[in-house]
């Protein structure tokens, strides 16, 4: 075999076809569409999410419920994790961040469970009682602060 007796294979190739040019051709006239109807005419066609007159989807579904754009997100930190900051540290949610224990910026919360090991002085918009607490009794401080004066959400 040489390189000029190579062929597709038999039934690879198709002619195109070629509506629309004529009787002789076996596509003219209406152009393999049809007698009138939808799809005879130009720019007939559904919309893919048309259900022939059947109740759509999102008209079958229940809805409940809504979700508040406003609602506030909330880093979630225990006492427990607080323990790999040095003796004496000030952490703020920015320094947290760095350390890996919050992946963005926003509202932190300290929560109580575990022991603090060393005195730090904790920022954070919320705290809880506990621990508050646990934070006074290790030596430190635990401070609020407001989102704002934090530079939160301005990633």
């Amino acid at each position: 075999m040489k390189l000029y007796d190579l062929r597709p294979p038999v039934g690879s190739k198709k002619k195109r076809k070629r509506v629309g040019r004529g009787p002789g051709s076996g596509h003219g006239k209406t152009s393999c569409r049809g007698h009138k109807g939808q799809k005879a005419r130009s720019g007939g066609r559904c919309k893919p999410w048309f259900e022939g007159g059947q109740m759509p989807l999102q008209r079958r579904l229940p809805k409940r419920g809504f979700t508040n754009i406003f609602k506030e997100r909330f880093a979630i930190i225990n006492i427990k994790d607080l323990n790999r900051f040095e003796k004496e540290t000030s952490v703020t949610p920015v320094l947290m961040k760095e350390k890996g224990l919050i992946k963005r910026l926003c509202c932190v919360k300290i929560l109580g469970e575990g022991e603090l090991a060393r005195p730090l002085t904790v920022q954070a918009n919320y705290f809880s009682k506990s621990a508050v607490k646990k934070i006074e009794v290790a030596g430190g401080k635990a401070v609020r602060v407001r989102s704002w004066e934090l530079g939160v959400g301005e990633e």
